[in-house]
């Protein structure tokens, strides 16, 4: 049997529920909801036992006296992955959605109790065999590595099974997608797995909002945050996954608050839970194509032909970095693996080997800021000679602080383990030995769809404040367009100021409604 959940409520927060929601009974044997229901209500348990089940009547946990049931998809909608079954005689109080979400507003410790489960528990379901929806597909066919790394990023549980071989042996080698409850999808999009799993909000053909936020990385879901949270009608439109590549880094160990460190997709999840909790809506997976700057609202056209009309828009795509093409990298991503090199990796690095992979200026001047704050630091770039990427004063300085640089040297092999790099194999059979591994191989902001729409420096980041000729360090060269995050011309590239930034907006939009709403004289 599995332990007893020890989250649990206390009496007055028991009070409180009883307030806003129905005391209820059920007896031994009844199912309060079940894989594959799209609704239910927030259950704590007065009196009794209810068991979670899997699909196979397997066992996962019980929940008793002053417990609560539920996970992330009470929030958002999305289809029930596991069954409620009473085992002892039940008492309990039933706190419909609705009221349910408003409490989380109102009610900060009853808040960060039950978030906090929700996001523990949906971990624990991703790791449990026979829970989720089934993939069933060979892993070398590109649809079921598109699925796979689809419901992977989104955090969704799931197995993967191999196909019966064909009778005829003609089968058009596409998965299929077994949902919880039954339903069966042959190699869906990605956004037709999420609105038949209750997740991907469909859009009307035209919505009209206060605040837009394009791109749901930190910057966009801090400012979905604090916008909802007060009063903005927000939406934030995703192309991929909400967490953006934060929530793909094992470790982020330089976020306030957290002084161990956090994992990228539990920071993420947190703050996806907690926009939900004000109201922000979200929608994935759908991508912005074109922007058309009107004077009352701008109108954003997405991909599928659907449009957003909103006062304010922020642009917070982020910037595709490019990743060595080695296997396992996301294993030490974010951990012992940088794409910047800040104060806080050079304190990580005093003392340790460290290799520095790239030939622009971008990495000389990171292997200059590594040495000189102590570490043994080696510069790995593939040409054969530095002088044609980098300037020459920083070559020179390379030489000062005793970086030792190899040329023509690529990595194709990572060696470590649990996060930790020990060495990386060159493609010319040598291996350099490293605790730390910086990557300054170029990053592409996607900007691609705003066209002429706001101005943007060469390599295609979006101006704001002074560089715009706009009186906000937030604003864009046309009022009432944001730029935050990564996409940001001159960004600091780090998470937190993504957030502090996505934030900032929120009061540049509330100056200029105020301004808009004045009567003219």
């Amino acid at each position: 049997m599995a332990t007893i959940s020890t989250r649990v409520l206390s009496s007055s927060q028991l009070q409180m529920l009883a307030r806003h929601g129905e005391r209820r009974s059920a007896e031994v044997g009844e199912t309060l909801y079940r894989i594959g229901d799209r609704t239910y209500p927030f259950i704590a348990i007065e009196e009794g036992e209810v068991a979670v089940v899997d699909s196979a009547g397997r066992e996962l946990t019980r929940h008793g006296a002053n417990g609560f049931l539920g996970e992330v998809n009470l929030l958002s909608g999305q289809t029930v992955f596991v069954t409620t079954k009473v085992t002892e005689p039940l008492r309990y109080i039933a706190v419909e959605r609705e009221e349910f979400r408003r409490l989380l507003y109102e009610d900060g410790a009853f808040s960060d109790l039950v978030l906090s489960a929700f996001v523990e528990r949906r971990e624990v379901l991703q790791a449990e065999e026979g829970v989720g929806l089934e993939i069933v597909g060979r892993r070398d066919w590109p649809d079921t590595r598109r699925l796979v790394e689809f419901v992977g990023r989104q955090r969704l549980p799931y197995r993967l099974t191999a196909p019966a071989p064909p009778a005829d042996g003609d089968a058009p080698q596409v998965p299929v997608v077994n949902l919880p409850g039954g339903a069966i999808l042959e190699n869906p999009s990605n956004g037709e797995l999420l609105r038949a799993l209750g997740i991907g909000l469909e859009l009307a053909s035209r919505e009209e909002v206060d605040l837009l936020v394009i791109g749901g990385g930190p910057a966009g879901l801090g400012a979905a945050v604090y916008g909802a949270s007060e009063g903005l009608t927000t939406l934030v439109i995703e192309g991929t996954v909400l967490g953006g590549q934060a929530g793909t880094s094992r470790r982020i160990e330089n976020y306030l608050g957290f002084p161990a460190g956090i994992a990228g997709s539990e920071l993420t999840g947190r703050a996806i839970q907690q926009a939900r909790k004000f109201g922000a809506r979200m929608a994935t997976p759908y991508r912005a194509r074109s922007l058309a700057v009107c004077e009352d609202r701008h109108v954003v056209t997405l991909d599928d032909g659907k449009e957003v009309a909103a006062c304010a828009v922020l642009v917070a795509t982020g910037a595709e970095y490019r990743r060595l093409p080695v296997d396992g990298l996301d294993q030490y991503e974010g951990e012992t693996v940088f794409y910047a090199a800040g104060p806080h990796e050079g304190q990580l690095c005093g003392g340790q080997r460290v290799a520095v992979v790239g030939g622009g200026n971008s990495a000389g001047q990171a292997a200059v800021w590594l040495a000189r704050g102590g570490a043994l630091v080696t510069l790995l770039h593939r040409r054969s000679d530095l002088r044609e990427t980098m300037s020459h004063y920083l070559i020179e300085e390379l030489e000062r602080y005793g970086v030792a640089v190899r040329d023509r040297s690529e990595i194709c092999r990572l060696e470590g383990q649990d996060g930790h790099l020990e060495a990386v194999e060159l493609t010319d059979g040598a291996t350099v030995h490293l605790s730390y591994l910086f990557l300054f191989l170029g990053a592409s902001p996607c900007t691609e769809w705003l066209a002429e729409a706001v101005a943007r420096d060469e390599h295609g980041f979006i101006l704001t404040g002074s560089d715009a000729g706009a009186p906000g360090l937030l604003e864009t060269s046309v009022p009432g367009i944001y730029a935050a995050g990564d996409v940001r011309s001159g960004s600091l590239k780090r998470c937190a100021t993504a957030v502090g930034e996505g934030a900032s907006v929120v009061a540049y939009v509330h100056d200029q409604l105020a301004a808009a709403a004045m009567p003219t004289a």
